[in-house]
C-alpha cells in the first residue's frame, strides 16, 4: 500500500504508465484523455505521470476488464484453465461461474476441480455455489447438495474469495411454497442469482421476498421492466442456445441502466474464439442502438458491483489493473488485454505462461454408470394421446403439442447413467428432423444423464453404448459410427485446448448434418435441455414426460 500511494503521489515511478489513451469513465459516464498509472496489480493514479514502463497508447480506449455475471464453464465443453484462454483475449478477466453442471455429476470433487484448475489463470474465476443439485425434486443426478451440504462447503471454501455467492435457484416452487431445505439455503448468503422464466406478479414477489437478487431468464421487455421495478438486476443473456440480447435491449433506458448487465450462461468454444462472449453483447448491443458507454458499463461495473467485486469493473485508483486497450468503444480491434496489472493478451493470442491441463481429480472422470443398452429398451410404440415436445430454434422453451402419426418426429430417450437404476424417459419430439441414425450425448441440463434422438432403435442404441465409461456426443448413421466426441471430465468437458476441441465440434456437427441435412449447427445444444425441468414447459426426464408448468409428470396429471 505504501508503494500504491508513494506511485500514486509521483513520488517514486509507477511500474507501468499508458500513456495518451481515452478513458472509459464508467462512472460519471464520459470520455476522458489522461495517463493510467499502474503499481503492481493495481491502478494508482489517472493524470499525467512517467513510469519504469511506459506504453503509448495515444489514440487508443482504455477500458475496464469485461465481467460475465453467468456462466456455466461447463456449456463451452472446456475445463476452466482452457476456458480462460479461450475467453481473455476478448476482453473478459472476470467471471461469475456457477458450476451446478459439474456438481450435478460429481459433487463436492467436482467444486473443488473447477477451483483448483481456475486457480491458474490470468481471469478473476468466481464459484457460485450449485443451489438447485438436482434442480428439481424430480431428476436424477449423480450428487444431492441439501442446505446442510451448501453450508459445508461456504464453511470449508473461503468464502468471498473462492466462492462468491448461491448459484441460480432454479426451484421456484420450493421458494414459494416455504420448503425449509431450500429456504435454509437462501439463508446462508445476500447475493443469490434467480431463475424465473415467466414469473410475474405476485408470484414474482414472492420469489423475490426469498432474498433472490438477479434473473437471467426474461425474453420479453414487459418481464424484464417488471423485474426492475421490483429491485431485480436483469442479466441480459447471449449464448448459443438462447439469445435474448436483441429483444431485452429495448427495455433499457438512461434511467435503470445500472440494473443490466451482460451474461452468457452457455456459450460453444467455437462462438467464444470466434466472436468473444462479453465483447459480442457489446458489439451487439451498440449496434443495436445502445450508447457505447452504457454497453461498457453493463459489461464492467454494473456486474462487479452486484457480485461484490470491489476493485473490479472500472479504471481508477485502487481497482486492479484489469484493462483492455482497444481502438473503439465497440471493441472491435482489442489489441492488449492487462490482468492484475499483467500483460495477457496482444492482438487476439494469449502471451501469458500456461499449464496444460493434467487430470489429478479421478473422482470427475468415468463418470458415466450405464449397463448396455439394447435397441429393445429404445423401442417407443407412437401414441397419438400423448404429447409431442417441439423444439423452437434459438429457445429452451418447448411446447407440447398433439400429433396424428409419427411422421417427420424423432425418437428421444433420457437414460439416467449415474446409480445404475435402468431409468428410460421415452418420447417424441418435432422441430428437428433425422434421417437414418442417431445423436447421443452425456450432456443434459442439469442432471446430465443420457440424451439420445434419433428415427430407429437400433442406431439409437449403438450411440448410446459408444459412450462408455466417459461420456461425450456420438453421432451413428445406418449402423456405423460416424464421429464420437469424448468428454472425460464429468462426461461433459474435454481434456483438450480450445482450438482442437472445435475441430472436433466440427466433425460432430459435419457428421449431424448427415442424418440431419437442414440440422442448425447447435443441435446438440437443444438436445442438451430436452431434459431442464425447470424451462417451460413440456421436457422428457429418465422417468418420463414432465409438465414443467404443472410441475409433475405427465402421466400423474
Amino acid at each position: 500500500m505504501k508503494e500504491r500511494i508513494k506511485a500514486a503521489l509521483g513520488e517514486i515511478q509507477p511500474d507501468l504508465v499508458l500513456k495518451g489513451g481515452y478513458v472509459a469513465d464508467v462512472f460519471n459516464h464520459r470520455i476522458i484523455k489522461t495517463d493510467v498509472a499502474i503499481q503492481g496489480m493495481y491502478i494508482v493514479g489517472l493524470g499525467e505521470y512517467s513510469g519504469k514502463k511506459e506504453v503509448d497508447v495515444t489514440g487508443k480506449f482504455i477500458l475496464p476488464g469485461l465481467v460475465d455475471a453467468h456462466v456455466h464453464i461447463e456449456s463451452s465443453l472446456l475445463i476452466p484453465s482452457e476456458y480462460a484462454r479461450a475467453v481473455v483475449p476478448h476482453g473478459t478477466t472476470t467471471i461469475i461461474a456457477d458450476p451446478h453442471e459439474i456438481v450435478n455429476v460429481c459433487g463436492r470433487s467436482g467444486l473443488e476441480y473447477m477451483i483448483d484448475d481456475g486457480t491458474i489463470t490470468p481471469m478473476n474465476m468466481c464459484f457460485m455455489v450449485p443451489s438447485c443439485v438436482p434442480a428439481t425434486p424430480f431428476d436424477h443426478a449423480g450428487c444431492v447438495l441439501d442446505a446442510k451440504a451448501v453450508k459445508e462447503l461456504f464453511s470449508d471454501f473461503d468464502y468471498g474469495t473462492k466462492l462468491t455467492g448461491l448459484g441460480e435457484m432454479m426451484n421456484y416452487p420450493g421458494v414459494v411454497g416455504c420448503v425449509d431445505d431450500v429456504l435454509e439455503k437462501l439463508d446462508i448468503t445476500p447475493i443469490i442469482d434467480g431463475h424465473a422464466p415467466g414469473i410475474e406478479g405476485k408470484g414474482l414477489n414472492a420469489y423475490i421476498c426469498g432474498g433472490i437478487t438477479t434473473d437471467h431468464e426474461c425474453d420479453t421487455v414487459e418481464n424484464a421492466i417488471e423485474k426492475v421495478s421490483k429491485g431485480m438486476f436483469i442479466l441480459i443473456r447471449e449464448g448459443t442456445g438462447t439469445k435474448n440480447l436483441e429483444e431485452l435491449i429495448k427495455a433499457v433506458t438512461p434511467y435503470n441502466a445500472d440494473r443490466f448487465a451482460f451474461c452468457t450462461d452457455d456459450k460453444h468454444t467455437d462462438e467464444i474464439l470466434r466472436e468473444g462472449s462479453i465483447r459480442n453483447c457489446v458489439r451487439k448491443a451498440i449496434k443495436l442502438g445502445l450508447d457505447p458507454i452504457t454497453a461498457i458499463k453493463m459489461a464492467s461495473i454494473n456486474p462487479a458491483r452486484v457480485y461484490g467485486q470491489k476493485g473490479r469493473g472500472g479504471i481508477a485508483p485502487d481497482y486492479y489493473a484489469d484493462i483492455i486497450v482497444a481502438d473503439s468503444l465497440s471493441l472491435d480491434n482489442i489489441e492488449q488485454v492487462y490482468f492484475n496489472g499483467s500483460l495477457v493478451a496482444e492482438n487476439g493470442k494469449n502471451i501469458y505462461d500456461f499449464r496444460e491441463a493434467v487430470i489429478t481429480n479421478d473422482k470427475v472422470i468415468n463418470t458415466v454408470h450405464l449397463d448396455t443398452v439394447t435397441p429393445e429398451m429404445l423401442e417407443n410404440k407412437f401414441d397419438k394421446t400423448q404429447p409431442v415436445i417441439l423444439m423452437c430454434e434459438g429457445s429452451l422453451v418447448t411446447e407440447g403439442i398433439y400429433r396424428e402419426n409419427a411422421d417427420g418426429l424423432v425418437m428421444v430417450a433420457n437414460i439416467e447413467r449415474h446409480k445404475h437404476t435402468g431409468n428410460i424417459g421415452k418420447a417424441y419430439a418435432a422441430g428437428f428432423e433425422i434421417h437414418g441414425g442417431a445423436v447421443a450425448q452425456t450432456i443434459g441440463h442439469d442432471s446430465h444423464n443420457i440424451t439420445v434422438a434419433g428415427d430407429n432403435a437400433e442406431d439409437m442404441a449403438l450411440a448410446v453404448n459408444i459412450l462408455g465409461t466417459q461420456g461425450g456426443i456420438a453421432v451413428v448413421k445406418n449402423g456405423r459410427v460416424l464421429e464420437f466426441m469424448p468428454l472425460p471430465i464429468g462426461g461433459i468437458m474435454t481434456d483438450k485446448p480450445a482450438e482442437e476441441a472445435v475441430k472436433q465440434l466440427d466433425r460432430v456437427n459435419a457428421a449431424i448434418r448427415q442424418i440431419s441435412p437442414n440440422a442448425s449447427s447447435s443441435i446438440f445444444m437443444v438436445l442438451c435441455f430436452i431434459s431442464l425441468l425447470v424451462i417451460p414447459h413440456l421436457k422428457l426426464s429418465d422417468k418420463g414426460l414432465f409438465d414443467v408448468d404443472k410441475f409433475d409428470y405427465y402421466n400423474n396429471l
